[in-house]
């Protein structure tokens, strides 16, 4: 491992500080800042997004924000060339790349990788498709219960593409797509060091509150006006997210102003929470419990002694 280079990952739910904890650490070190963010990413997503400011940008570098338009798809094996097209372009420059996010794929893209399956002729998918149509869902899961269980155990049997992905692989080369990924397990690029911000639910969920009234503040409203003015709306996957979808809700007279609050701060609470359950899996992150912003600074100074 000691051939690999060097990267920093700060993980946590929205809110709890990733950013600022980042900037912090790049003060301290010679490092730049990559945000693994699935909407900071799109232009014109700025306040919904808590994107860092201006001054923020001047301040530290930033790699991997406004690179996409809100109509361009985006996922997470773009961000693992992306993600380590900036860690590259950090190490080149002598500087600790920071890779800061809360879009747990998209770190583990980025750091880990993906195996690439061979390309696949189409004929099965086509055929799966149909069946989809005329058998459901609930049938082809079962199949793949079958045929690949431990693959079934890890997939929700309603997110029938990824049932159908499986399937696929499996009638096109005869292994279960499971069986592929353990012989080719991916090797690993970087020396990584994973820290995690942990605050006690309530804490987090005020500082959740605080930052959805901070938004509307802000001009949120105003903001999303703006991207349904230039025609981006709901269609496109970067406006299915929190705050936006219920803002867009809001501006078409589906539910009241209120109704949008109450729904923003609910949905962002239970965002946090799936967050939370991702990077808790995550057996290399170091928490850092937090009980208010200045124990940031002192996590900042941790982490910098740690890595010089």
């Amino acid at each position: 491992m000691s051939h690999l280079k060097d990267i920093l990952v700060i993980v946590g739910p929205t809110a709890s500080g990733k950013t600022s904890l980042a900037m912090k650490i790049a003060a301290h070190l010679p490092g730049e800042i990559i945000s693994a963010d699935s909407r900071q990413l799109y232009t014109h997503l700025t306040i919904g997004t808590a994107k860092p400011t201006v001054e923020e940008l001047r301040s530290v570098p930033h790699h991997c924000i406004d690179i996409r338009t809100p109509d361009q798809p985006f996922n997470a094996g773009d961000f693992q060339t992306a993600g380590r097209l900036a860690i590259d372009d950090c190490h080149n420059m002598k500087k600790l790349p920071i890779l800061a996010g809360g879009t747990g794929l998209y770190i583990r893209a980025a750091v880990d990788g993906f195996f690439e399956l061979p390309e696949m002729t189409g004929g099965h998918r086509a055929k799966l498709e149909q069946r989809l149509e005329t058998e459901g869902k609930d049938a082809l899961f079962a199949e793949l219960l079958n045929v690949d269980p431990a693959s079934a155990a890890t997939m929700d049997a309603t997110k029938h593409r990824r049932v159908l992905r499986a399937l696929e692989v499996f009638l096109e080369t005869g292994i279960p797509i499971s069986q592929h990924h353990l012989q080719h397990a991916v090797q690993p690029r970087y020396k990584a060091r994973f820290f995690g911000i942990l605050w006690e639910r309530p804490v987090l969920y005020a500082r959740i509150e605080e930052r959805v009234d901070r938004m509307l503040a802000d001009g949120f409203i105003d903001e999303v006006r703006a991207l349904l003015s230039m025609g981006y709306d709901d269609r496109y996957q970067s406006l299915q997210t929190v705050g936006y979808k219920e803002a867009i809700a809001f501006l078409r007279n589906e539910i009241s102003y209120d109704r949008m609050v109450e729904l923003m701060k609910q949905n962002t609470r239970r965002f946090a929470k799936r967050q939370m359950t991702w990077f808790r899996k995550e057996a290399r992150v170091s928490w850092l419990p937090t009980a208010d912003d200045a124990d940031l600074d002192a996590h900042a100074s941790h982490i910098a002694g740690l890595l010089r």
